[in-house]
């Protein structure tokens, strides 16, 4: 569910026209929905009501500091991977007790970080991180808690890039070695273990995986419970996928995804965290372009946007699919014509989508991303020297700037010519 919709043949974010930002803002920016942002977040909270839980959002699919405060001020958590992220969720006002620290490179500056202003939890990776931590809450004469992600090779059958509880993957430890490495943490001075962390890939839309992760963690809680440690908190991760193509796609709902939890780990007297990024995040975002051409080439057409992959990736990384729409609805009975989207940079791979049915368009019409609300800004960069687009943030009638164009004045001031040039 989302709140873009069209109104009087004009897509409106919530009771905002998209053609009214657009005036205000220029293109190509990005445009997000409090609303659905708060929806989202909610029916999440509500899947696990009735369970001692933490809904954490995860920070990358979209860490802007306004996402970030709203989610925040409904009651979220914050799972961070990296010391800048971790400082964007301290300016938001998210208390450290309700920042979860996940990633594989944690550096000991920002375990020092994380350990001054406040952590809910450190999920290690591996053991020399446990080493690190262990040294870094020693010298600062403070506790951390821990918990230890477990590979538990499950496939989540989703993107090869973006799975990360299979046994080749980078992420976690093996599972089989859990055991002598929560009793290693018994033994370091500055660690005390807490719960245990899985989270096996991003994109998922079926429940299966899951399942058989959550089994798996499930049994290793009894076991070092057996050996002595304290479990009192199982971190599940994220992961559940949202419909990009929705005219065929059906992922689970988040209801169901609460059910496996409860139906796996609801026994164990845990508190359950969970890390959903993507859901939250996605379709409440649109990407907004205007038409620069139409070209016509040898055998097909081109649309050539003022957007480009530097601004959304996903479709030139991933293969990724966005429905791609008119901003003004077109006629009923108008035909569809195929078009290959594309933007401006100078590369092939800057290519959105091939052979998309859409009404025919003109130089300076609005079209509109779906579904871009995630890993889209994030992952944005400023290639061929194009600025980074704005973020907007609409609730109910009223919208504002909330990430603002940088200047080419900006954008060359970071840079120094050395003297001797």
């Amino acid at each position: 569910m989302d709140h873009f919709l069209y109104k009087d043949g004009v897509l409106h974010a919530e009771d905002v026209s998209i053609p009214d930002i657009a005036r205000v803002v220029g293109t190509p920016f990005y445009l997000y929905s409090a609303a659905t942002l708060r929806r989202h977040f909610e029916v999440f909270d509500q899947a696990l009501s009735g369970m001692d839980h933490l809904v954490c959002y995860a920070m990358k699919a979209n860490s802007n500091l306004a996402v970030i405060k709203l989610l925040s001020d409904m009651g979220a958590g914050m799972d961070v991977v990296s010391g800048g992220e971790y400082r964007r969720a301290i300016a938001a006002g998210v208390p450290g007790d309700r920042i979860v620290f996940s990633g594989v490179g944690k550096t000991r500056e920002e375990m020092r970080l994380a350990l001054t202003h406040g952590i809910r939890q450190f999920n290690l990776e591996s053991e020399p991180e446990m080493r690190a931590l262990s040294q870094v809450a020693s010298e600062l004469g403070v506790e951390a808690p821990v918990t230890v992600r477990v590979n538990p090779d499950v496939d989540a059958k989703t993107h090869a890039k973006i799975a990360t509880g299979k046994s080749e993957n980078k992420f976690g430890i093996p599972i089989a070695r859990a055991r002598e490495v929560y009793a290693e943490i018994a033994a370091l001075p500055g660690l005390r273990a807490v719960g245990i962390d899985v989270h096996i890939g991003s994109q998922l839309t079926d429940l299966a995986p899951f399942r058989a992760a959550f089994e798996k963690v499930a049994a290793l809680t009894e076991v070092l419970r057996a050996d002595g440690h304290e479990i009192i908190r199982l971190d599940l991760g994220g992961g559940l996928g949202i419909p990009y193509e929705r005219s065929n796609e059906v992922p689970p709902l988040p209801s169901d995804y609460g059910q496996v939890i409860r139906e796996t780990v609801g026994h164990l007297g845990c508190e359950v965290e969970i890390e959903p990024g993507r859901l939250i995040a996605g379709n409440a975002g649109l990407m907004v372009a205007s038409v620069i051409y139409l070209k016509h080439g040898e055998g097909r057409d081109f649309l050539i946007l003022d957007a480009a992959m530097n601004d959304l990736v996903r479709p030139s990384m991933y293969d990724a699919h966005h429905d791609i729409v008119p901003v003004i609805e077109a006629d009923v009975g108008v035909d569809q014509v195929p078009h290959d989207i594309v933007g401006p940079v100078c590369e092939t791979g800057d290519t959105f989508a091939k052979a998309r049915n859409l009404p025919p368009l003109k130089d300076g019409d609005l079209v509109a991303f779906r579904s871009a609300g995630a890993y889209g800004a994030v992952m944005a960069s400023e290639y061929n020297s194009r600025p980074l687009i704005p973020e907007v943030l609409v609730d109910g009638d009223h919208f504002a700037v909330i990430r603002r164009r940088p200047t080419f004045d900006e954008m060359l001031a970071r840079d120094e010519i050395p003297e001797w040039l």
